[in-house]
């Protein structure tokens, strides 16, 4: 999950989510209906444009030394790309939550750090600023506008096309079809405090204020000592798996809505940049981006060598909820199934579209900061949040 929380607060909810489900873990490394996302039928052919004759030096000079990549959370496979990047034999810094290596033969080094704890939850922007060595944040595109004033960033590669959070509800006790229909029930909605997800929701009326509840700490258990009644925030492509295979007091299906589906279009996982990196590294960007921008074609057709590193550094950094391979399996297959990673409406993966993205500004963000007494800059563009500038429009699934 992706929470934007006090440290205190947050820190306390991945010892319950830890505490209640990580007894449940042992032994399904290997196991689970997810299977291996490195079978026949998902595994093709795979190259890799940072470790080929026309890479061999290819960024020496024109780009950091380190290409440090500040991701937003934990090791996991939604954020992949950034430890695709380094590739399977990286240098694990358990401490910092880092690792790192070289980009191929391109002559620098990728650096890919968690976030969490390891930035004191501190918001994305705000981490980019105070730490001037971060080339690439992850940075979703609801945080970019609300932060554009003061800190502004610009995104240059969608790494997820669609926002893999959701509603999750128990199929036994709900037969919701949509998020709207929740609203239309008596059900709790619990969801971490703060999200913009929410006040979209609220604002257009899909949910009601009496229903919802902002005191979700991560944990499994108001869910499972509900018996289901509850509805709660989580990822699509971790949750489900976990409560129906990993933890143990419930080990049931789960469904979930995709917030995506109730109108709130964000790109959920940007490699974004500050301006000035964009202003002095142009060149460098120029190289980089379709590099990383063939990472998730890579990553979907073989994820086995990723989703090891994953796994190896998850275990280096005592993550709370383990990481598992079934669980990782499950988490490519649900991606590709709901098009979370996907070439989006044309043929090009990690563009933005961005008639989508002012929609999203004008449509969706405008009005819920506005509500909050926090308005975004009059007549935002797209254009100066994200950017096509630099994607090779030929690398697709």
């Amino acid at each position: 999950m992706m929470i934007r929380l006090k440290t205190t607060r947050a820190l306390a909810a991945l010892l319950a989510a830890g505490a209640f489900g990580a007894a449940a873990c042992g032994g399904s490394d290997d196991q689970g209906s997810a299977g291996t996302t490195s079978s026949a039928a998902t595994k093709a052919k795979v190259t890799e444009p940072w470790n080929t004759e026309a890479s061999a030096g290819a960024l020496k000079g024109i780009c950091p030394k380190t290409i440090v990549m500040q991701t937003d959370w934990f090791p996991t496979p939604e954020r992949a790309i950034a430890y695709a990047m380094v590739g399977p034999n990286g240098k694990i810094d358990a401490k910092r939550g880092r690792y790192s290596g070289p980009l191929g033969n391109t002559g620098v080094n990728v650096e890919a750090r968690a976030g969490g704890p390891f930035t004191g939850f501190a918001p994305f922007t705000a981490t980019m600023y105070q730490d001037p060595s971060i080339f690439f944040g992850f940075v979703p595109t609801d945080e970019e506008v609300q932060n554009f004033a003061k800190q502004p960033t610009i995104s240059v590669l969608a790494t997820l096309d669609i926002n893999p959070q959701v509603l999750m509800f128990d199929p036994e006790t709900y037969k919701f079809s949509s998020i709207q229909d929740i609203g239309k029930s008596n059900a709790k909605v619990l969801y971490f405090e703060g999200l913009p997800f929410m006040d979209y929701l609220l604002y257009k009326h899909y949910l009601r204020k009496d229903q919802v509840d902002a005191s979700f700490d991560g944990s499994p258990a108001r869910f499972v000592t509900s018996g289901g009644k509850l509805v709660i925030q989580g990822y699509a492509s971790n949750e489900p798996y976990r409560y129906e295979h990993d933890i143990r007091q419930w080990q049931r299906p789960v469904k979930s809505l995709l917030i995506n589906d109730a109108g709130y279009e964000i790109y959920p996982e940007n490699l974004a940049v500050r301006p000035d990196t964009l202003r002095k590294y142009r060149g460098c960007l120029k190289k980089i981006v379709p590099m990383i921008q063939q990472g998730p074609v890579n990553y979907v057709r073989d994820p086995q060598p990723t989703d090891d590193a994953i796994k190896r550094l998850s275990d280096a950094l005592k993550v709370p909820v383990p990481v598992t391979q079934a669980g990782n399996a499950f988490a490519v297959k649900t991606m590709l199934a709901d098009k979370i990673i996907s070439n989006g409406p044309n043929d090009t993966i990690g563009d933005f579209d961005m008639k989508r993205v002012q929609r999203v500004i004008d449509d969706q963000l405008a009005p819920i900061f506005a509500a909050r007494g926090k308005p975004i800059p009059n007549g935002l563009k797209a254009s100066r949040i994200h950017t096509n500038a630099f994607i090779d429009p030929s690398i697709h699934l």
